[in-house]
């Protein structure tokens, strides 16, 4: 089973949500807050299951409706993923994958392991 975790940054908190091998699927932006991080892993929680993908590495593609997760390349041309909320802000980012296959399996691995992820905080 997976887990969110919740850390300190200079500037305010971040947090990970790991699978159940420790391995790092998603990321957040800073939050001021403790309680920001915590609102945003129940945002992720209760979007991440419903969202729809919208692949953008195809041309003419689908746009979607937030909530939804977005698959792009980035300059490295590496295929990632970020999930909007249902305001259109990003709540998590995935990490750079060589293949679109495995960027999805990421986010299989995100609807798989956010839901009834505990949130452990790290200090």
């Amino acid at each position: 089973m997976g887990k969110f975790t919740i850390k300190p940054t200079n500037t305010g908190y971040v947090f990970n949500l790991k699978a159940g091998n420790g391995e790092v699927i998603a990321v957040s932006q800073v939050y001021k807050s403790l309680d920001g991080a915590k609102n945003g892993i129940a945002s992720v929680q209760t979007n991440a299951p419903i969202a729809p993908v919208e692949d953008q590495t195809v041309e003419g593609y689908a746009a979607e409706k937030n909530p939804k997760f977005e698959i792009y390349t980035d300059k490295a041309g590496e295929f990632r993923f970020r999930l909007k909320a249902k305001n259109g802000e990003i709540i998590a980012t995935g990490e750079g994958y060589a293949s679109k296959s495995g960027c999805k399996n990421g986010i299989e691995s995100i609807r798989k392991n956010a839901p009834d992820a505990p949130v452990v905080v790290e200090e």
